[in-house]
């Protein structure tokens, strides 16, 4: 199982050395992860990490959702239950059910991150399987307990300069604070995440509203308030560090209503009971309050929508929100976004980063809106497209209407820990093979595409983010 140092190249023999010079320059410049779903108490407290099993399987929705497509239960692999019945808790043995399903992963970004980490950062070379369970088992988790596997070390080890967690508009966001108390020196900064006070449709979301009003001095739930309530909110993140937010929205839908109809839309919502038009709109009347408090705070303004989350309703009812049963659907960016845009689009102050699930949005709109609006960029594959052939596909069809520099680089967009270098490094290689057949086929020279390999890497991200 030892790791190619030609993987991902290309095959041709002129290209592949192209592609070995420019990934030379850049394989070690330093991570930068501004949109990740990693938890801020891992930096806070800097606890060892438990188990091999809590830390490769239990948390991660690529792992599971495909051992689960395969009658593997979600209780077999130690995922917890609303109603608290009892699950696998034996870390071993939900490793060896990995193992035993491991051919499943072949051809997978999955196995790709997996295989990479067990190498780079345990020396682990013998590839997963019912007999090399237990081994790998004892030497992963032999390895936590050393202080050079713990979090911040972690950190250091893998060259990150920053890290964004993402931060419920509700969250104290008191682990922030340890880490900022503790004069640690790596730098971890929250994002606003406002979805369970902007989505109608967010269980608990009339409560979540009247506390997240109250909590900023408001005694009654007005449209004013609550808008107040955001640019507060927003300001005290931006006090720790914040420099961007993020909206999971089901559409890209947006809407600039006139100020009265705002607020009888707000009153309707935040009563409960809203009907499905209203919560749509609802959504897209705060995505251009959104645009314009980042036009008065500088926060940047990620949105990625078209997930149909927790399509599976056994499994939302069974376990509760992100089981690995979000699926992508089509997008409308063109229509949806124009309200917005005509309001904010050129406005050189905003940055609004455009994520999709929808492949085919990529030449048909989301590549030309980008190539034109001066707010938008475009944010790089993810979730189902974070793998070889997706980040290839949107190289090909993104940069031949938007280029490179409308948009912001790579992002790892993960809870795996020790998964984001890895993911990075396959960012980097496929970048580099797409550049060097350019420069094979002289459409670029080298020397510009050392230039293009590090703004990928390194410069967009930290550009595009403030960081």
């Amino acid at each position: 199982m030892a790791l190619h140092p030609d993987r991902l190249f290309p095959v041709e023999a002129s290209a592949r050395a192209i592609a070995r010079r420019l990934y030379g320059a850049v394989a070690t410049l330093p991570i930068l992860s501004p949109h990740g779903h990693t938890d801020p108490r891992w930096y806070a407290d800097d606890e060892p990490f438990p188990d091999p099993a809590t830390l490769f399987v239990k948390p991660d929705h690529y792992v599971f959702r495909m051992l689960y497509s395969q009658g593997v239960s979600l209780e077999a692999l130690g995922v917890s239950r609303l109603d608290g019945r009892e699950v696998a808790t034996d870390g071993r043995a939900i490793w060896r059910l990995l193992a035993e399903h491991w051919p499943l992963f072949r051809a997978t970004p999955t196995r790709l991150w997996f295989e990479q980490s067990l190498a780079d950062i345990f020396g682990i070379e013998e590839r997963l399987s019912p007999a090399s369970a237990d081994r790998i088992y004892d030497a992963v988790a032999a390895r936590l307990q050393e202080p050079e596997f713990r979090p911040r070390a972690l950190f250091r080890r893998f060259n990150i300069e920053a890290i964004a967690t993402t931060d419920s508009a509700l969250d104290d966001l008191a682990a922030h604070d340890r880490i900022r108390a503790s004069g640690w020196g790596g730098r971890v900064v929250p994002t606003y995440r406002p979805d369970a006070v902007v989505d109608p449709d967010f269980a608990g979301f009339t409560d979540n509203v009247a506390r997240f009003v109250r909590a900023h001095g408001q005694d009654a739930v007005t449209w004013s308030g609550y808008l107040d309530a955001h640019r507060a909110k927003r300001a005290f993140f931006k006090e720790r560090g914040a420099t961007a937010t993020d909206h999971g929205h089901p559409t890209a839908r947006t809407a600039d209503l006139p100020p009265n109809e705002a607020e009888a839309l707000f009153a309707r919502v935040a009563a409960g009971g809203a009907s499905a038009a209203d919560a749509e709109l609802f959504r897209a009347q705060m995505l251009t309050e959104m645009a314009r408090m980042s036009l008065e705070d500088g926060l940047v303004m990620q949105l990625h929508p078209g997930s149909v989350r927790n399509h599976n309703p056994h499994l939302l009812a069974t376990f509760g929100r992100d089981m690995g049963a979000d699926i992508p659907g089509p997008t409308d960016y063109v229509r949806a976004l124009k309200p917005l845009l005509d309001r904010f689009g050129n406005e050189r102050g905003l940055t609004l980063i455009l994520f999709t699930l929808d492949e085919t949005a990529y030449g048909r709109e989301l590549a030309p809106l980008a190539g034109h609006y001066p707010a938008l960029r475009l944010g790089p594959p993810w979730w189902f497209f974070d793998s070889p052939e997706g980040m290839m596909r949107f190289r090909e069809i993104a940069t031949e209407t938007a280029g490179f520099y409308n948009t912001v680089g790579f992002n790892d967009d993960t809870r795996a820990y020790l998964s984001i270098p890895a993911r990075h490094d396959v960012a980097r290689r496929i970048d580099c093979a797409y550049l060097a057949r350019l420069v094979a086929e002289h459409r670029l020279d080298e020397d510009e595409a050392h230039e293009v390999a590090h703004d990928l890497a390194y410069r967009l991200a930290k550009r595009a983010y403030k960081l």
